[in-house]
């Protein structure tokens, strides 16, 4: 087997744009029993191709990056109870009409939020997305007697049409005595905390064809309707975006569909965005609520087209599901459904990844990625360059934008924003500033006051390389961070690498040949550019971790360069690369990573990248390891506290071939870090199929375990009954090619 590439960047909503070592072979698994019922599948709501809206002219960006924005005025599946018949579906609680939904948000007084500890209630622990839990029974000095407690199997694994394209990426809630998550494919459970038991689960019916790149499902969001009554239905419910593009609602007690919620519980997402093509615009990233608003975006799978569907982001009242606003960035006038005949502005840059929410403020704020072609920005619109790989801050109480910062200009390297932000309290002159954490690809971390987007720290200038196939158009520096960055040194020759001196030689030859100019190197079409680092990042979707009782920042990283090339269209045509319009071919099913022949149709150029940069005839990777790492970062200052590789040998080798040796060698990896308050950072994401627990104050491994599949995922922690419990889903990841899997597993001290 040859060696694994992955995809981290946007599978992200989701998705996943990362290059992996050599793996086991994912083992054929059959899934465990589990009561599913079946439901009607979703109708196509397609609707004829429709032209590009118009694109109107935007303000340049400015110097320095903050520019502050202007002001301005479904279907339905089954559910099913554990050892139960179905009930009727739910009825969801009723409440007075407001004069409209935006009227409504608009009014609407910030609650207090559920606070992490005995439960994990958000996506990234509390609302402010530190994936910090406060729970302090594991320490460094008993984790040793950490043992698994209960495993519990989704059933949800791949059918022969999905093989290659799994990856669920999946970190549950947990609320009261409930774990709440969704499958790859969107399935939606409820297990006892405890033991494991199912409780309910509710299968909402998406086809293999809606799979992206991959079938994943980061994780869910609650809601507690206020002033329900306790027992009524839906007063409390889980929502989820879908593969397919649709926003589910469901009881939290029942697992019943919120019959008030859009469509009896589900709201079309392709409504606006124009031709229904199944696969090209998904949501894999739980939404973002924020005063009773649903926040979401979509993945729209790179490289396609220009004319691809929207990056809009839309708000959508958490009770009803009625859509609240709109924020088409091409097109501000477009604050709801755009009129009959039209979409909202195609091809824009797009949030695949997870928002976080200020409830005080009531802002969102929006990693934004690139728009639709990534590596060629001749024919974007001004307002695409202004708002790119940018994080927006938005108004929920009106759908505009507050401020944006933005951290690549003309990004032609597919460095968009794949982190979720953490909304920390930084300490500064004896006080604290209400910030947000920004990490990037390019390995910035930025730290940024969250009122008003103005870094708390220097933001300096880079000169950026000329040349490449738009020489005139790319910008002459670039922003960097003087808070900290996880960058490595400039490659050189003496780090190309290999298992033997031949395949040494051969990338050193390949280095030789390359355009290679520092970070920032331009698109090249007559040979082949080194892209360092590359699409995996730095940072992406599995984000920081902050534990601020230590002020440290906890942040894993790739190291690994892209080996790129932009493709003429007679090269394009040669190979056959067509849009995923087009397309009759089995390129996606067979696993195919992001970028590796995508067509770009309607620029110039197709792009091909080796991800990884990965040797053709023994697999390996041509720069030398670490291939990635963990690092600790003092919060207050952004000194390093300490680095180490993360991710050992057992499972990589040359020619696909494991070599089962545990040396630490830094591994690719994809997923986050977990931090809890007993001095442990838990974390996974590595190829090498384990689950660790680190000290945080040595970076030093103090536990591990093998995990039954790839560990790509996100741990979380929680409380029963005085018990800590460390959670985790192991589901592998098909571009890593770590096994696959549909194990929730659940750790604890012995009683």
């Amino acid at each position: 087997m040859a060696l694994p590439t992955i995809a981290c960047g946007r599978i992200l909503l989701a998705g996943m744009t990362c290059l992996g070592l050599a793996l086991f072979p994912a083992s054929a698994q059959e899934p465990s029993p589990s009561t599913t019922t079946t439901a009607p599948a979703p109708q196509d709501q397609s609707t004829a191709p429709v032209p590009q809206g118009a694109v109107p002219p935007a303000a340049s960006p400015a110097d320095p990056a903050i520019q502050p924005a202007p002001p301005s005025p479904a279907e339905q599946g089954t559910s099913t109870p554990a050892g139960s018949t179905p009930n009727d579906t739910a009825t969801a609680p009723t409440a007075a009409t407001p004069p409209s939904p935006l009227a409504a948000a608009a009014a609407r007084a910030p609650v207090e939020p559920l606070p992490v500890g005995p439960d994990w209630p958000h996506y990234g622990g509390s609302t402010t997305a530190s994936r910090y839990s406060p729970l302090d029974q594991i320490t460094p000095d008993n984790v040793g007697q950490l043992q698994k407690v209960w495993t519990y199997r989704t059933g949800d694994m791949p059918s022969e049409a999905a093989e290659n394209k799994y990856a669920p990426e999946t970190t549950p809630l947990k609320i009261g005595d409930r774990l709440y998550l969704c499958s790859a494919k969107n399935i939606l459970i409820a297990v006892n905390a405890a033991s494991g038991e199912e409780i309910w689960r509710y299968d909402p019916q998406v086809a293999d064809e809606a799979i992206p790149y991959s079938a994943s499902c980061r994780g869910v969001s609650y809601y507690a309707v206020p002033d329900a009554a306790p027992d009524s239905a839906c007063a409390t419910r889980i929502i989820e975006g879908t593969l397919d593009a649709r926003l589910i609602a469901v009881d939290a007690r029942t697992g019943e569909p919120c019959a008030n919620f859009g469509d009896n519980g589900a709201v079309d997402l392709w409504t606006g965005i124009g031709e229904k093509v199944p696969g090209w615009y998904a949501v894999t990233a739980p939404p973002a609520i924020v005063r009773g608003v649903v926040v979401t975006g979509a993945q729209v799978k790179d490289g396609e087209a220009e004319d691809a569907p929207s990056g809009v982001i839309r708000g959508y009242d958490a009770v009803t599901g009625a859509l609240v606003w709109a924020w088409d960035l091409a097109n501000p006038a477009f604050t709801g459904l755009p009129p009959e005949g039209q979409t909202y502005t195609r091809g824009t840059p797009n949030m695949w990844t997870a928002a976080v929410g200020d409830e005080a403020l009531g802002y969102v704020y929006l990693p934004l990625g690139n728009s639709s072609v990534d590596y060629f920005g001749g024919n974007r619109s001004e307002a695409e360059n202004e708002w790119s790989t940018s994080l927006v801050a938005l108004d929920v109480t009106t759908g505009k934008p507050v401020w944006h910062f933005q951290t690549v200009r003309y990004d032609v390297w597919d460095y968009d924003l794949g982190s979720q932000p953490t909304l920390v309290d930084f300490p500064r002159d004896g006080g604290t500033v209400p910030a947000v954490v920004l990490p990037s690809k390019q390995g910035d971390i930025y730290i940024l006051d969250r009122r008003t987007g103005e870094s708390l720290f220097p933001v300096n200038e880079e000169a950026a390389p000329a040349g490449g196939v738009e020489n005139e158009a790319l910008a002459d520096s670039q922003p960097t961070s003087a808070y900290h960055d996880l960058r490595f040194p400039r490659l050189t020759e003496k780090d190309m690498w290999g298992m033997t001196p031949l395949d040494q030689l051969w990338c050193r030859i390949q280095f030789r040949r390359a355009a290679y100019d520092g970070p920032y190197t331009a698109p090249t079409s007559d040979r082949y550019y080194i892209e360092y680092p590359g699409y995996n990042g730095g940072s992406d979707w599995g984000s920081v971790a902050v534990d601020p009782s230590r002020g440290i920042l906890i942040a894993n990283y790739n190291n690994m360069p892209n080996h790129n090339r932009l493709l003429t269209r007679e090269e394009a045509d040669e190979r056959g690369l067509a849009p995923i319009y087009e397309r009759n071919d089995q390129s996606d099913v067979e696993g195919r990573a992001e970028g590796a022949g995508d067509p770009q149709t309607g620029a110039p150029y197709a792009i091909d990248v080796n991800a990884g940069w990965r040797v053709p005839f023994t697999g390996l990777l041509c720069k030398e390891p670490p291939y990635g790492g963990i690092r600790a970062i003092e919060l207050a200052t952004g000194k390093t506290l300490w680095d180490e590789p993360i991710g050992t040998a057992r499972k990589n080798g040359p020619f696909g071939i494991p070599t089962f040796l545990p040396i630490t060698i830094g591994t690719p990896n994809n997923g986050g870090p977990l931090v809890t308050a007993g001095g442990l950072v838990f974390i996974a994401a590595a190829t090498d199929d384990l689950i660790r627990a680190i000290d945080i104050k040595t970076g030093k491994v103090v536990w591990q375990d093998e995990l039954p599949a790839g560990g790509q995922a996100t741990p979380m922690a929680y409380e029963v009954d005085g018990r800590q419990y460390i959670g985790f889903m192991a589901g592998g990841h098909h571009f890593m090619e770590t096994p696959i899997g549909d194990y929730v597993i659940a750790y604890a001290l012995p009683q």
